[in-house]
């Protein structure tokens, strides 16, 4: 079998760097990680010693460095995971947001020149905005968000989509929903509910709780989105990657104490004035044809990233 080389973006981020954890495990595979550390870090990429992975500290707004970065390498499938997460940092900064669509045109551009067989992008369940339809299916559920981030990853989709009807260049589309795991941020939910929670501090909600969301654990985030890799599945086409197993953000902070045996109170704050959507369902149908296995169930999920919570007990 012949080498790939596989650009990973934003691949020392959580998501991206759980990605390259597993493709290094093929011999056949030469990763190039390119991410400027803005959210991603680099000891998320410690786990590996191994003589297939090259890490580069970049951005991918930085057109000339892409392209030495393409030459020297020869780029034969890039995974585009790269951009600026977190919703309270979305909000706060949407000028910078609106610049990742500068990094993904130069990743088409760079791509379309050089090779590249296929792009797999990481889109988002934020292009949905607030639900007219569940479950929220790829095809038939309108994409009506407004917000700077989601706004930008539809746009990525429209690019993708777009580079496929004018230079025939392939792509597969994961519109990832909540995912969460060891390592993650303490800025996303589940992390930092667990950290309050093993600190007996008040965990604050936004609101009055009930907006619900589904969990995704990040091996079967992973396990699909690869599968998909391997397999040469869904070609030109868009996967929601998640859980369909709602729960409300309330019951959730409930769920985290009772595990824990917390003494933590929960505050509800006012209500966000946007980016908080009331619910999130997708349909994966196609993920679970990708997975060839049942999801992790969040009880389970939520012990697997207690096992590892010593981080989640250092300051931030």
């Amino acid at each position: 079998m012949e080498k790939r080389n596989i650009l990973v973006t934003g691949g020392a981020g959580f998501i991206g760097s759980a990605l390259v954890d597993k493709l290094c495990k093929d011999k056949f595979n030469h990763i190039v990680v390119v991410d400027n550390l803005l959210t991603g870090h680099v000891d998320n990429l410690k786990f590996s010693s191994k003589n297939n992975l090259i890490y580069i500290k970049e951005d991918v707004n930085n057109v000339k460095e892409m392209s030495d970065i393409f030459a020297r390498y020869g780029f034969d499938y890039i995974f585009h995971y790269a951009a600026i997460v977190g919703v309270q940092r979305t909000l706060a900064n949407p000028i910078m947001v609106l610049n990742d669509i500068s990094g993904l045109k130069n990743i088409m551009s760079l791509a379309k020149n050089t090779g590249v067989k296929r792009i797999f992008y990481a889109s988002s369940s934020e292009v949905y905005g607030e639900p007219v339809e569940l479950p929220q299916n790829e095809h038939t559920t309108p994409l009506n968000s407004r917000l700077p981030y989601a706004i930008v990853k539809n746009v990525g989709e429209a690019y993708l989509k777009s580079f496929k009807k004018e230079f025939d260049m392939e792509y597969t589309i994961f519109r990832f929903f909540n995912t969460y795991g060891p390592t993650q941020s303490r800025e996303f939910v589940i992390s930092k509910f667990i950290s309050k929670a093993l600190k007996n501090e008040d965990i604050t909600i936004y609101g009055d709780g009930m907006q619900t969301r589904t969990f995704c654990y990040i091996d079967d985030n992973v396990d699909a989105c690869l599968n998909a890799f391997y397999e040469n599945k869904f070609i030109n086409d868009v996967v929601n990657i998640g859980s369909d197993i709602e729960i409300s953000i309330l019951k959730l902070a409930e769920k985290v104490i009772k595990m824990t045996n917390s003494k933590s109170e929960i505050v509800f704050l006012p209500p966000l004035d946007e980016g908080d959507m009331s619910r999130r369902h997708p349909d994966i149908g196609k993920m679970r044809k990708l997975m060839g296995r049942e999801l992790m169930d969040l009880d389970h999920g939520l012990q697997e990233v207690l096992k590892k919570s010593f981080y989640l007990l250092s300051e931030e």
